[in-house]
């Protein structure tokens, strides 16, 4: 993977869009070295301006090897706490 200096990004337009893909996907450098990948979608505000809305998130091949984030409870379900403790 290309690795972004420190503070840069770039943003490719994704030609093969689909759905509520991003319009541009990309990589950013953070100041400390970690590298992030950065998706970009074009919008329209009330008056008719277009901006770009993004998104930043871990490298894919960091996600998928990430250890899976434990369930949250559900309101008025499991808790996680075991009843059957003696005391």
């Amino acid at each position: 993977m290309f690795q972004q200096k420190p503070n840069f990004f770039s943003l490719f337009k994704n030609d093969t869009k689909t759905g509520k893909q991003p319009d541009y996907r990309g990589t950013i450098g953070l100041p400390d070295g970690t590298q992030m990948e950065i998706a970009a979608w074009l919008r329209k505000d009330k008056n008719g301006n277009t901006y770009m809305s993004g998104q930043m998130s871990e490298p894919r091949q960091a996600r998928d090897h990430a250890e899976p984030e434990p369930k949250q409870a559900e309101a008025g379900g499991d808790d996680g706490f075991l009843d059957d403790l003696p005391f």
